[in-house]
């Protein structure tokens, strides 16, 4: 592992005090020094490079420049922390409690053989899947930090001992190494630039800054210590790319004391601070509520029943005579285990695993797609939401908005609006101009932009793409906007550029004058196909005009360029750069002195080419023709999804590493501020940020936010703050410089478009179409998915609460048990599990975005919800136990004969006392039929009540079924009623019945199986008394929706009143 983190300053000065000079201190701030400064820190010298003694010495104490490997939690922690969550554990122990019963005694309860350890054995499956699903995901973790080590650079060509050292492996690199970058070249290691060989160095140092072109390099220092990365243009940052130029320079920084370490560093520790989702909390909670109502109920039941077990009698006041039964008390814990059975919903996890996985497939139609299941949840429940400006909200394709061209006359200039907002050349047009009516002065502009240019734009994988400068790319689609000019023949191949091709070929380029950041143009001599030789340029507007002596009218004609004419171009620029429009002039010159004839290297005026320090005079004396305003424009779509998000009562922070100017226009264009909002406490740089002493307080005001000129420690503060104060916060990003932020946010979403591969790993979600708007869909459709769980969560909570009145009231009643563990883990896992899934399908409500987020500690049931259930689950209770009862005591019930299979009546009286049954004298019972088979008890009598109860247990299961199948029917909704929301709103739903029914019904009339749940066959009055018993469920909660509806009315009349009474 590399040494790359460690501080060595201490080291420095101990090693300076030697004389050793075997580097820099991390602190020292290179691009605030010169050149003779640098090399002088770091002792060495730019033409000899360093010794290979020195070299040891400092990589003794920097280490190699590599990034740090943190080992991960091995696979057996992984595992172990999967049960950490306290459903999982009471699912732990029910199943290892099950399994000793079943192998202390197999047959007990109606269970034989291998049927007594089905319950046990499917409990165990089921969390061997949770857990192989939770390590999957916890293992896709650390990706993120794999993917940062690709975009290091693997050699540098390095000065050591006075030579070039071609293809020097980077990891070798220490301080004070002088390394030479060319076009194409990986960064290798933050470093100081001394020489520029070539003027004009370009670095794309975007997936580190956030900003959305090359930048220009220079060796000058900077002025200030405390600059951010993207002032510190003396600077080359490792893992940016050289795009244009050739420069030597000194590595100040090595392995993990580099930016991208830096971000090595904060994604290991936002990793480490992973926190579980909402609904994981919710679920926490509502496990450890669970323990203890299992508790209390499971201790109530066994002293209920202790009686049947421990007797003893009162002599002189004290008990004696202690008699204690091992095998009832065997039974009645089996009761206790079966009730812990039914109190957990085994096959919550499942569905809802399966409920997320159809949000991700949702949400993939929509371009969401999402690479962390409980992102879909989360999604839902977001409230701030920190998105990057380039290329989410704005298409990160320059676009040209504005065309101005001179008038008839010096004293008038003519606007043209252009549409479009991408490299598509047919997306939009130019206003008031049809195209190829072109006068003198835009064919003028339109030749100066098409030639003196090095872009081009290619239609690649259904996406338009430029190569080169993002503004020259601009101009290209502009021109072909513009059209050719009246008579013009297109001949070209080029079906995108065609009229960029046309220029080309009417104005042959045969020397160019690179840019500089001196004189700030670029330009290109050209040969027109009358063979006079033109000088065609394009820069900043002021420059030009700096260097232009006359100005081209409408019709060609050329004029003197006087105060005037100069200070109204000057003012539409300035009304123009205050709207954040990158603005670009257009000038020419047709009189070229020694150039007039050029045609090569070989012309005797070709060696003022070779110094740049001439440019600015042969650029002089220009014509000027025109201008041109680009901007990065908001996608169209943007500013609903910010209306939506308002509406929603999600707020909006942007962050973005831009400028200030142009990141504020953006932000009143789309609607995170109103375009006369005052917004000098709501736009502010990173570093003013981050000087603010109250910080929270900034992040709470209401609306929207802009932080520009933001750093990766910005963004991660901006989100820490706003997670400490209770906000779900969504962050979106597609640099190397977002991943920490990404990593920390609740909902990390990366672009899939133009984000980097460090950024897609270390987020939740990846936006295919790179769109903000997608973002808002994504959060209703999470909205939607939440809505959604809650109904099958409290749809299977109720049925759980169902089956322990159910046992409960068995047991207190004291007669014999009516559903057995594995009926109850079939119902749980098996019977409830299409209708609860198929409640993840429920449309989603109209004004799902119209409501205020919900609060990621809302509880999951509300004291309402809780008492809803808690009158349907002993409704439930009732049924199941009454049906049993009515079986065993009733010939007839509601007028449906109940005595066709000839079992025998008994009284309530003896059959919650059935334990009696071999005291009572007499007692005899008929054979009875259930199906095909006859049961007989004439040499055990009171065995009725224990084989003899399949058929009053087959009763309680299916009316148990059939009232969760109803009472799926009312969780289509929490307070509507069946009659506004009818059940064929979700048909998956009515099918879910009707495969839940179906598996029902197998397992009744299949023998095998019928055997294995100890069920038998009903008939078809047996099965109108299942309905007739468990229709009512429906009526029970169309009246307590209706409660429901009325609280909701007066809650919000009080709320009405209440701020009615504030304004």
């Amino acid at each position: 592992m590399g040494k790359g983190g460690q501080d060595g300053s201490s080291k420095l000065r101990s090693d300076l005090a030697s004389g050793s000079g075997s580097g820099s201190s991390s602190t020292f701030p290179a691009w605030a020094r010169t050149v003779e400064e640098c090399e002088a820190e770091f002792k060495v010298n730019s033409a000899e490079g360093l010794r290979s003694d020195e070299v040891l010495s400092r990589r003794s104490v920097y280490g190699l420049n590599e990034l740090e490997k943190h080992s991960g939690p091995s696979i057996w922690q992984l595992v172990l922390e999967q049960f950490n969550d306290t459903l999982v554990r009471i699912l732990l122990v029910a199943a290892v409690v099950s399994f000793v019963l079943a192998w202390y005694d197999g047959d007990e309860g109606g269970e034989m053989g291998i049927t007594a350890f089905v319950e046990p054995l499917v409990i165990f499956l089921i969390l061997i899947v949770n857990a192989i699903v939770g390590v999957w995901q916890e293992n896709n973790a650390e990706k993120a930090l794999e993917a940062l080590k690709e975009i290091q650079s693997e050699h540098a060509t390095c000065k050591r001992d006075g030579e070039w050292i071609h293809n020097l492996p980077a990891k070798e690199l220490v301080p004070g190494d002088i390394v030479q970058l060319r076009v194409g070249d990986k960064v290798p290691a933050d470093m100081r630039v001394l020489i520029l060989i070539n003027p004009n160095l370009r670095v794309e140092q975007g997936s580190l800054t956030g900003e959305n072109a090359s930048v220009n390099k220079t060796n000058r220092k900077v002025e200030l210590e405390d600059m951010e990365i993207q002032g510190k243009e003396c600077m080359v940052f490792a893992g940016t790319t050289i795009v244009n130029g050739i420069c030597v320079c000194l590595v100040t920084q090595t392995g993990m004391n580099t930016e991208i370490g830096k971000i090595h560093s904060q994604i290991h520790e936002a990793a480490q601070e992973d926190d579980d989702t909402p609904l994981k909390k919710k679920l926490n909670e509502f496990g450890e509520a669970l323990t203890m109502i299992i508790g209390v109920i499971c201790i109530l039941v066994w002293l209920i029943n202790v009686k049947y077990f421990l007797t003893f009698e009162y002599v002189n006041g004290w008990p004696t005579n202690f008699k204690f039964s091992f095998e009832k008390c065997t039974y009645y814990f089996e009761i206790a285990v079966a009730l812990a059975v039914a109190a957990i919903p085994e096959g919550l996890p499942a569905v809802i695993t399966t409920c997320l996985a159809l949000g991700t497939r949702k949400m993939a139609q929509k371009n969401a797609l999402v690479r962390k299941l409980p992102s879909v949840e989360t999604l839902g429940c977001t409230t701030v939401i920190c998105s990057d400006k380039t290329g989410t909200l704005t298409t990160n394709q320059m676009s040209a908005v504005k065309l101005v061209a001179i008038g008839r006359w010096n004293d008038s200039l003519r606007d043209f609006r252009v549409e479009g907002t991408s490299y598509n050349p047919k997306d939009g047009k130019i206003v008031e101009l049809q195209s190829g009516e072109l006068d003198e002065n835009l064919k003028t502009v339109a030749r100066i932009a098409c030639v003196c240019n090095d872009a081009s734009v290619s239609f690649t994988s259904g996406h338009f793409v430029a190569t080169g400068m993002s503004t020259e790319a601009a101009l290209k689609v502009l021109v072909e906007k513009m059209g050719l000019p009246e008579g013009a023949q297109a001949q070209s191949t080029d079906e995108l550029l065609v009229c960029c091709d046309w220029w080309n070929k009417a104005s042959k380029r045969i020397a160019t004058l690179e840019f500089d950041r001196t004189r700030k143009s670029m330009s290109v001599i050209v040969k027109s196909e009358s063979g006079k030789n033109s000088l065609l340029v394009k820069g900043a507007v002021e420059n030009l005009l700096e260097r232009s002596s006359f100005i081209q009218l409408l019709d060609g004609s050329v004029v003197l360029l006087n105060e005037e004419t100069r200070q109204m171009i000057l003012d539409k620029l300035r009304e123009m750069s205050s709207k954040a429009l990158r603005c670009l002039g257009f000038a020419y010159k047709d009189e070229l002195s020694e150039f007039e004839t050029y045609d090569g290297e070989n012309h005797p005026a070709h060696r003022q080419l070779l110094d740049p320090s001439n440019y600015s005079a042969i650029e002089s004396g220009l014509v000027f023709a025109g201008l041109v305003g680009l901007r990065d424009p908001p996608r169209e779509e943007v500013h609903s999804a910010i209306s939506d998000c308002r509406a929603a009562g999600i707020r909006v922070i942007v962050i973005t590493g831009d400028n200030k100017e142009t990141a504020e226009a953006i932000c009143r264009d789309i609607g995170v501020f109103k375009s006369t909002e005052n917004i000098s406490s709501k736009s502010l740089t990173g570093k003013e940020f981050m000087a603010l002493a109250d910080k929270k307080s900034l992040l709470r005001q209401k609306g929207g936010l802009l932080f520009s000129r933001a750093e990766p420690k910005h963004k991660q503060e901006i989100v820490r703050i706003l997670k400490d104060d209770g906000e779900v916060v969504a962050m979106t990003g597609d640099g190397v410089n977002d991943a920490p932020a990404l990593k920390l946010a609740d909902i990390g979403i990366a672009m899939g478009i133009t984000g980097t591969e460090v950024a897609k790993e270390a987020s939740d979600m990846v936006l295919a179409d790179d769109n903000f708007s997608t973002i808002v869909a994504a959060i209703g459709e999470g909205r939607s998915i939440y809505n959604n769980m809650k109904a099958f969560i409290r749809y299977m909570i109720s049925s759980n609460i169902g089956e322990v009145a159910s046992i409960f009231l068995t047991s207190a009643l004291g007669i014999p048990e009516g559903l057995i563990p594995v009926q109850l883990l079939w119902v749980n896992l098996v019977t409830d599990g299409p209708p609860a899934t198929a409640l993840g399908f429920n449309p989603p409500d109209k004004d799902v975005m119209r409501k205020n987020p919900r609060k990621s500690d809302e509880s999951l049931i509300t004291p309402w919800i809780l008492f809803r259930y808690m009158v349907i689950g002993m409704y439930v209770g009732l049924a199941t136990v009454g049906v049993f009862i009515i079986w065993y005591t009733q010939g007839s019930f509601m007028g449906i004969d109940l005595s066709k299979d000839g079992h025998t009546l008994v009284s309530y009286s003896q059959l919650s006392h059935w334990g009696q049954c071999p005291t009572w004298d007499n007692f005899t019972v008929s054979p009875f039929t259930a199906g095909s088979t006859t049961f007989s008890f004439q040499s055990n009598p009171c065995d009725y009540f224990q084989s003899g109860k399949i058929k009053a247990t087959t009763l309680s299961l299916s009316v148990l079924v059939a009232i969760e199948m109803f009472n799926s029917l009312n969780a289509l909704s929490e307070d509507g009623s069946l009659l506004t929301m009818p059940p064929w709103v979700n048909p998956w739903l009515l099918l879910a019945m009707s495969i839940s029914f179906g598996l029902h019904f197998l397992i009744l009339y299949v023998p095998f199986l019928a055997q294995v749940f100890g069920i038998v066959p009903l008939s078809f009055n047996e099965w109108l008394l299942v309905v007739a018993v468990a229709f009512p469920v429906v009526l029970i909660d169309e009246v307590l929706k209706f409660v429901g509806r009325c609280m909701n009315e007066v809650s919000r009349t009080r709320s009405r009143q209440e701020k009615s009474k504030d304004d």
